[in-house]
């Protein structure tokens, strides 16, 4: 006697019962993440005034983070494959949370000789050395959930998984921005430290906490989650194959088995010409974000507010993030509705310079400024949740961890050069107007350069097969 058919199980319901089971964790690391990144914007506020900074140092620590990021986000990704997302994420969680919270003693831990070598005080020293560290060890974070929900999402959800994760850069900053402005306002002097010293301890604390739950969590792929039923399991494995199969079948159409076999992923990610020019746009969208990030604290302060209205520079900051929030999680579910990318990218890119360029022109005036930020904010935001829709749609297995990692690592370097210009450039000319020009002359060729590689061809839909 046979056994009852299972029931076929509804595919949309599946793939949403997916989404609220890993995407509320996985967002609320990233929103974590985010504020431990970042927050160095918030304390600039304070920190350098008393240590004794320039601009150009400031500058230089905030965006040596991504050095350290660069060095180590392919083997973290590769890692991850090996090890496992959940042990893997959980480690890079809670390293970053200890150094993290290692900057509220940035002028008081002992380097030896080290800074005299590098012609340094202490202090700079040890807050260059933080910053590079920090990069270390959150390297992978991002890249690795990005492949993740590859183990989860097919091609044609993943738009929507990505802006609904990425969502958590604008929340971080929604939420993170008043509550570093509090807590350096409630926290000055009690216990005779500072309120950036407080900044640094106390928003690396829901690190360690965030790193435990994914340790509980979160599983591997649909194999180990139980909390799916076996024909909800067979139903996600089915349509990842399929679309696996249908990136094969374009491949193979296309005659280009680029890196199948042997030592694929590696020669295969870093043999496309696709994979470096995605590199080059999201360099651009990084140079956006991070510079106008890390310095938005101190262009709102400089509206006129008074300097040490951390709260008020943090209720403004909210303004520019809430609107990026809303408008990226309706960009994405807009692209995949459509099924299109390469536009979308491109127009997200355009508003991203529109924005910067303003900035450039508007001076202290605190409505064109706020709006200037908005689009900044908005197009950059916009642009992320759907660039990475792209990738993911031609890159498979080893090709796939390597890829995505050498894309986000490439194109995060310029997480250090937008920071660092626009300090050196403060420092030199006295205003930001000279960098924020040629921030939004990169973000121009970003748009270019998305809108003529990815233009629909014989080999655009080619995919990249590393070893799986």
């Amino acid at each position: 006697m046979t056994s009852p058919a299972l029931p076929t199980p509804d595919e949309a319901a599946t793939f949403r019962r997916i989404g609220w089971r890993l995407l509320p964790l996985l967002f609320t690391c990233y929103i974590v993440a985010y504020l431990d990144r970042v927050n160095v914007g918030f304390a600039k506020l304070q920190m350098v005034g008393e240590l004794g900074w320039s601009d150009a140092v400031y500058g230089f620590g905030a965006g040596i983070f991504f050095l350290g990021y660069f060095l180590f986000e392919v083997p973290s990704n590769l890692l991850l494959m090996r090890v496992g997302a959940r042990r893997w994420i959980a480690r890079i969680m809670i390293t970053w949370a200890l150094v993290s919270a290692s900057f509220a003693f940035v002028d008081v831990i002992p380097w030896g000789p080290l800074p005299a070598l590098f012609g340094v005080t202490a202090d700079v020293f040890g807050f260059y050395t933080l910053r590079l560290l920090l990069g270390m060890a959150e390297a992978g974070f991002f890249p690795g959930i990005v492949l993740y929900l590859t183990y989860w999402f097919p091609t044609d959800r993943r738009g929507r998984a990505y802006a609904k994760f990425m969502t958590a850069v604008a929340v971080a900053n929604v939420l993170g921005a008043p509550l570093s402005g509090f807590i350096m306002d409630a926290f000055e002097g009690v216990n005779g430290w500072a309120g950036w010293r407080w900044l640094f301890v106390l928003e690396s604390a829901p690190s360690l906490v965030m790193g435990v739950a994914v340790l509980l969590w979160l599983p591997d792929g649909p194999a180990q989650a139980r909390w799916l039923g076996e024909p909800e399991r067979t139903l996600v494995l089915a349509r990842l194959a399929a679309d696996d199969a249908a990136s094969a079948s374009a491949s193979a159409s296309a005659s280009a088995p680029a890196g199948r076999g042997g030592h694929g992923g590696l020669r295969a990610a870093f043999g496309s010409g696709r994979v470096w020019a995605l590199a080059f746009v999201y360099f651009t969208l990084a140079v956006a974000l991070y510079g106008v990030n890390f310095w938005m604290p101190t262009i709102i302060q400089e509206l006129g507010l008074d300097r040490t209205a951390y709260l008020q520079v943090g209720l403004l900051s909210m303004i520019p993030w809430g609107i990026a929030g809303a408008s990226m999680l309706w960009w994405g579910q807009h692209s995949d509705r459509t099924g299109e990318r390469r536009w979308h990218v491109t127009a997200a890119l355009l508003c991203t310079t529109a924005g910067l360029a303003g900035l450039a022109v508007v001076g202290t005036h605190v409505v064109a400024s706020l709006v200037a930020l908005s689009l900044v904010a908005a197009g950059v935001l916009s642009s992320m949740s759907t660039f990475w829709a792209i990738p993911t749609s031609f890159l498979r297995g080893s090709a796939a961890a390597a890829g995505i990692a050498w894309i986000n690592s490439i194109g995060n370097l310029g997480g250090h050069f937008g920071p660092d210009l626009i300090g050196r450039v403060r420092v030199a000319t006295g205003s930001s107007a000279a960098a924020f020009i040629t921030l939004a002359l990169l973000g121009l060729a970003g748009a270019v350069v998305i809108a003529v590689v990815m233009r629909p061809s014989g080999t655009s839909s080619t995919a990249v097969h590393g070893n799986t």
